[in-house]
């Protein structure tokens, strides 16, 4: 019966959960399965996997083939570091004290490389909210000195309306320069007309 090592969905639409199984190669992605290996969640960041890395390597033991996903996982918890390790043990080029050695100094290493990243993450996340802090009061205070200078430009126009003098009265005697040079003509036009009427 050949065995893979391979993903089982779960979860809602959009929010996948995936259980790390060993099931036959001829079941159903979701159906029956031999033993749960562990979990994935690649929700979060970074992922959360969960593994029991002594069964997985018992099932790489006896021949279970991993897909590409499972393996980038197993490779990723160290499960294939372990198996190659046990493989070198039983062929006799590594003792058991020195698989355990090697296996806990690449998990050390493993752990701070995560513990790093999260730390970085968690920098980054909180610099990008006092960048977008920074820019809001930013926005706010241009919003404010747009507000006051709409402000000082609707005050000036009053200003200057009041500071401008009434408009008085042309003088009398312009007045009547004006009426006597238009009444001129008018009356020269009706002495020609008497005088064509007349003829």
């Amino acid at each position: 019966m050949p065995v893979k090592i391979r993903l089982q969905r779960h979860g809602k639409k959009g929010k996948p959960f995936f259980w790390i199984v060993a099931a036959d190669a001829r079941s159903k992605r979701d159906g029956k399965y031999l033993e749960k290996l562990g979990s994935y969640n690649p929700n979060t960041n970074p992922a959360t996997i969960e593994l029991d890395i002594d069964g997985s390597v018992k099932w790489l033991h006896n021949g279970a083939q991993p897909t590409e996903t499972a393996k980038a996982i197993l490779s990723y918890k160290g499960a294939l570091l372990k198996h190659h390790l046990e493989v070198g043990k039983n062929k006799g080029a590594l003792t058991d004290e020195q698989v355990e050695a090697k296996f806990q100094a690449w998990l050390d290493e493993k752990e701070n490389k995560i513990t790093s990243k999260k730390d970085k993450l968690s920098k980054d996340k909180a610099t990008s909210k006092a960048d977008a802090l920074a820019a809001e009061k930013a926005v706010n205070e241009k919003r404010k000195a747009a507000a006051k200078t709409v402000e000082a430009e609707a005050e000036v126009p009053v200003a200057a309306v009041e500071s401008v003098p009434e408009i008085t009265e042309a003088p009398a005697s312009a007045v009547e320069v004006n009426e006597e040079v238009a009444e001129t003509p008018v009356a020269e036009s009706a002495a020609e007309d008497t005088e064509e009427t007349k003829a």
